[in-house]
């Protein structure tokens, strides 16, 4: 039993802390994703209006992660110097006035441009809230509450794919417009009205937190404080983006979120599919509910993962196995002879992902502290998502080259089998309950 689960102080600062922050970061982050992947529905009608090819698709999906990874380390160092209120608030105004401008592209270069800038917009929110969770969340916490932060990420594919679906099929002709460009137009806007609200939001730091009691800000501020104090942890930004830890995290980071943007970008052409292989045809809202029925179980499963992880202080086996069942299941899916298999696959690879990401980010903040994590978060965030990159594109051009998106998805499975060797590679050991705790977590020794 940890010290946190006896001290009512301390269950009480982290339960105000779990109900206030947690849920609004979540739905910053369910919008930021939001706007990150519709693209993938939008492809449905899009493409035949610009004229785009498999690969001009991919091309443009990929295109985000460009602008999105030279400004990663750069936005995170920014954060730390500023202050998460400001520097989330300006992150998310810019993306969404960006994703709204893509209403309105008229040409393949117009959207490469617009998804250039929008990765440019958003470069330091993901890693920023992480580093910003680990200002408020004690170690043996993280990776429970980090995941319940996390199943934004399913969610904002299994509510959003319905409803993105439903604005393109309904809202065709609103404003003018062709129902693709509602569904950016609308989708966009959010991130602005939430971003003035994260200006007035948001507490820096628990020691400026009035929504605490002046016992619980001194027992968290007490707490966090002796994690960052532990031995052996980087504050350098310049040595902790050199630390071959922080590489090594990378690469397997890179094999969940290759996954993770495989299904999100293409899973609606997949269903969509389903009309030739199976003489199953669907309306662009059904497409979306159908996909969103893998997402929905990622979300449940993502959390009580995450919670099991805590409670048994385990870390590695819980991130190796869920990536690599994602690893195994994704290639054959597309091998079985009905829609229903196929989608049942499918849901056991969006599980094996989502599952993998809350526990593979306690990792990082075991040996990176103050500004070397957020130069190391961001760096661990930016080289994984180089996936975001690769994922679309090979997958698109693998798909133009072959005449099947088979070969792409046995690609998306071995990056995701090498991530899991690379997650048993992190330590032989198991990891306590009382090391995560407080003091060294031997997971990374």
């Amino acid at each position: 039993m940890t010290h946190t689960e006896t001290d009512p102080v301390g269950r009480s600062a982290l339960r105000k802390v779990a109900w206030r922050l947690v849920p609004f970061l979540g739905l910053l982050y369910f919008v930021n994703y939001l706007d990150r992947t519709n693209i993938g529905f939008a492809k449905l009608t899009m493409s035949e209006d610009l004229g785009l090819t498999e690969t001009m698709f991919g091309l443009a999906s990929g295109l985000f992660f460009i602008g999105y990874l030279f400004f990663e380390v750069p936005s995170n160092l920014a954060l730390h110097r500023f202050g998460a209120r400001r520097w989330i608030a300006r992150i998310m105004v810019t993306w969404g006035v960006v994703a709204s401008a893509m209403a309105f592209v008229d040409s393949a270069g117009w959207l490469y441009a617009l998804r250039v800038l929008l990765g440019i917009a958003e470069a330091g929110f993901f890693p920023g809230v992480l580093l910003y969770l680990t200002w408020w969340l004690p170690r043996a916490q993280r990776v429970q509450l980090i995941g319940a932060f996390l199943v934004a990420v399913p969610l904002s594919s299994a509510l959003g794919a319905p409803f993105s679906g439903a604005v393109i099929q309904y809202g065709d002709g609103l404003f003018g417009l062709e129902g693709w460009r509602v569904m950016f137009l609308v989708e966009g806007l959010p991130a602005v009205l939430l971003g003035v609200v994260c200006w007035f939001y948001l507490t820096d730091r628990p020691e400026d937190a009035r929504w605490l009691t002046a016992d619980e800000r001194g027992w968290l501020a007490r707490t966090i404080a002796a994690e960052g104090a532990t031995p052996g942890r980087e504050a350098s930004p310049w040595r902790a983006m050199a630390n071959l830890r922080v590489v090594g995290l990378g690469f397997v980071y890179f094999g969940v979120v290759y996954g993770l943007y495989a299904v999100s970008f293409f899973l609606p052409t997949v269903v969509a599919g389903f009309a030739e292989r199976f003489d199953a045809t669907y309306s662009i809202f059904e497409t979306g509910a159908i996909v969103a029925v893998p997402f929905l179980a990622g979300a449940v499963t993502m959390v009580l993962w995450g919670r099991h992880s805590d409670r048994t202080g385990e870390r590695r086996w819980h991130l190796a196995v869920p990536a690599a069942l994602g690893g195994v299941t994704i290639p054959v899916a597309l091998y079985l002879d009905s829609p229903f298999t196929v989608m049942a696959v499918i849901t056991l690879t969006a599980v094996g992902i989502c599952c993998a990401l809350p526990v593979f980010w306690h990792f990082p903040p075991l040996f990176l502290t103050g500004a070397g994590a957020a130069a190391g978060i961001a760096l661990i965030n930016s080289l994984g998502n180089t996936a975001g990159f690769a994922a679309p594109y090979l997958t698109g051009w693998i798909s133009d080259a072959t005449g099947s998106i088979r070969p792409a998805l046995w690609l998306v499975g071995i990056a995701m089998l090498l991530s899991a060797a690379g997650a048993l590679l992190l330590s032989r050991g198991r990891t306590p309950v009382a090391a995560t705790a407080g003091g060294r977590d031997p997971v990374l020794d």
